[in-house]
């Protein structure tokens, strides 16, 4: 179980991660020891985030170089509060995509669109990343930000 640390105990943390739709950002290493970040998709499930991308995606090749990541989902709109923290990841096909519809039903209602389609083509390899937090820090400023 990861180190839980900041404004919030462990059902406010899966509460909020479960009513908040934005990306989670995803730091990494890639091969060339550079930092890189991306925005995915995610749900979370049993204290670990659950993502999908494409087999091919440059991001698979930086997570295979180096599994730890950085990790943040944040609101955008004030009051800002959210979680940070770190990682490991390992990563599974998603040959059913499977996870890749429930996510597409979590961000964009569905899967009766094109975009949708074109995401669950049969030629498009499919995988998911599972992000095993080791350490989660929480924040809130709704306190302090009531008159904004």
């Amino acid at each position: 179980m990861a180190e839980l640390t900041g404004t919030w105990d462990r059902d406010r943390l899966r509460a909020f991660l479960e009513e908040t739709v934005v990306p989670l950002r995803l730091a990494c290493t890639t091969p060339s020891d550079r930092l890189w970040m991306v925005s995915l998709w995610y749900r979370f499930d049993d204290g670990q985030f659950v993502c999908a991308t494409s087999k091919r995606a440059d991001l698979v090749r930086y997570l295979d170089h180096d599994p730890h990541v950085a990790f943040e989902v944040s609101t955008n709109d004030p009051p800002y509060k959210g979680v940070r923290g770190n990682g490991s990841v390992a990563i599974e096909a998603d040959a059913d995509k499977a996870v890749l519809r429930s996510l597409l039903e979590r961000y964009v209602g569905g899967t009766d669109s094109g975009f949708a389609r074109r995401l669950l083509d049969d030629a498009r390899d499919e995988v998911y990343v599972t992000v095993a937090p080791d350490r989660l820090y929480t924040w809130d400023f709704s306190s302090r930000m009531r008159d904004v």
